[in-house]
């Protein structure tokens, strides 16, 4: 499995082509929302739901998951000249064509939040 940065992720994704302000803030709150939104209406569904519809649920609620460490770092990247020191040395059309591939994980449940806490505890080494 290759390895998933997830906090450069989230800083490629809020600069995307030209790093324009809005754009960081659609990103950050296309995150929370992602975080909250998904989880939110996972639990539900598995509250109300039966048979294939917990399948549904479980899934929702593993993917709005996968949000919360995205909307950690946005937040946190969000700091003045933060992004910026961030993407210092990036080549951002390689990169950006990468992560571009890279978000697919969002859509597998735990697996962004799990890459996250595999790079927390190795920083922490």
């Amino acid at each position: 499995m290759s390895r998933l940065a997830v906090r450069r992720l989230a800083a490629l994704d809020m600069w995307g082509t030209a790093g324009t302000i809005r754009r960081r803030r659609i990103i950050r709150a296309e995150f929370f929302l992602g975080a909250i939104g998904c989880t939110g209406l996972g639990a539900y569904v598995i509250a109300s739901g039966s048979g294939w519809m917990l399948a549904l649920g479980a899934w929702l609620v593993g993917a709005g998951i996968n949000y919360i460490p995205l909307a950690h770092h946005a937040q946190s990247l969000s700091r003045p000249g933060a992004l910026e020191a961030e993407l210092r040395d990036a080549d951002l059309p390689r990169d950006l064509r990468r992560a571009g591939v890279q978000q697919f994980w969002i859509a597998v449940p735990l697996a962004v939040a799990l890459f996250d806490l595999v790079d927390r505890s190795r920083s922490q080494d």
